[in-house]
């Protein structure tokens, strides 16, 4: 049977790939085109404990710092301490921690200043030293309170010279103590001999144990006189 020819070729009216899907690559014309994600809904339970969580990590943040404020208002050095000595006519700062003292434990002092029982500075008033001078008095005075504060087994001269402080001029001498007991450890002893016109200081300084740290508080402490 012969074919019937029209002049039309068959699906002379279609386009591929159709409209709808032109544009899209292959795999989309077999599989179809993709989806929008949908929604994803947060149940509310889960809110909440997002939210929670953030509350508290924020407070947490706050909290802690306010404490490391705090902390460092507390650590923070306070205002340098002064020892007025009326009596001696002289004044000197302390170094940090060291406090000033009600009653001088020597006899005579008429000032002092004490770090936690582990150091004390103490001042007063001095003698005439037109006839010995001053490095002879300040001998004489490291003699006796040596004799009187120290009792060590052993007692070396560590330091001795003359000095110049703000006007005053004098001498000063530091002992060091040693200990053959097993309890007592070594102690430091300086004094200091200043005069100014007529005018005379004795300034004791005494730590036990010994250590560099006390040794330099107690310098300062003598430069720092006016």
């Amino acid at each position: 049977m012969d074919e019937q020819r029209t002049g039309r070729r068959p699906y002379g009216d279609r386009v591929w790939p159709p409209p709808e899907e032109q544009g899209l690559p292959p795999s989309a014309r077999m599989y179809g085109a993709p989806e929008p994600p949908s929604r994803v809904r947060v149940p509310f339970w889960l809110r909440r404990a997002l939210l929670f969580v953030v509350a508290v990590a924020a407070g947490a943040a706050l909290v802690a710092g306010v404490v490391a404020f705090i902390a460092s208002r507390l650590n923070a050095p306070g205002p340098r301490m002064n020892v007025e000595d009326a009596v001696a006519g002289v004044s000197y700062p302390l170094p940090p921690g060291w406090r000033p003292g009600t009653v001088p434990p020597v006899t005579g002092f008429t000032s002092a200043a004490t770090l936690d029982g582990a150091a004390l500075i103490m001042t007063r008033p001095g003698g005439s030293v037109a006839v010995s001078g001053p490095r002879a008095a300040t001998l004489d005075l490291t003699d006796l309170y040596g004799r009187l504060l120290l009792h060590g087994d052993t007692v070396d001269v560590v330091d001795d010279r003359s000095l110049t402080v703000a006007g005053y001029s004098g001498h000063s001498r530091a002992l060091r103590a040693s200990y053959t007991d097993v309890v007592n450890q070594p102690s430091y002893l300086r004094v200091t001999l200043l005069t100014k016109g007529d005018r005379t200081v004795v300034v004791l300084g005494l730590a036990q144990p010994d250590d560099p740290k006390r040794r330099a508080e107690i310098d300062a402490v003598v430069r720092g006189l006016r």
